[in-house]
């Protein structure tokens, strides 16, 4: 299953009007720092990240612990299962 990181450098983003586009950049902008802030306080464990992403799949967002080092996931919600079950239930509904 491949999932898209949600801060990808190279991501497009949709065409929004203008102030749209300003609100959604200040929000998230927020979500960012909120991400960061609680990765800093290493409530997950010193060598942890908190991340989140979307899976191209689905298009369901993702999040996950990191291990800093090793970039192992340690945890995912949802696992990467249910991802594979909405996955293969959208493809019999054909969505």
């Amino acid at each position: 299953m491949d999932i898209a990181s949600v801060n990808h450098a190279g991501q497009v983003l949709p065409a929004m009007p203008q102030t749209q586009n300003a609100n959604w950049l200040a929000q998230d902008r927020e979500l960012i720092q909120a991400v960061k802030g609680i990765s800093a306080t290493d409530l997950f464990g010193q060598d942890s990240e908190l991340t989140f992403a979307v899976d191209r799949d689905t298009k369901r967002p993702v999040v996950r612990i990191l291990n800093r080092k090793t970039q192992q996931v340690m945890l995912q919600v949802p696992p990467e299962y249910i991802l594979q079950l909405s996955q293969e239930l959208g493809k019999r509904s054909g969505s």
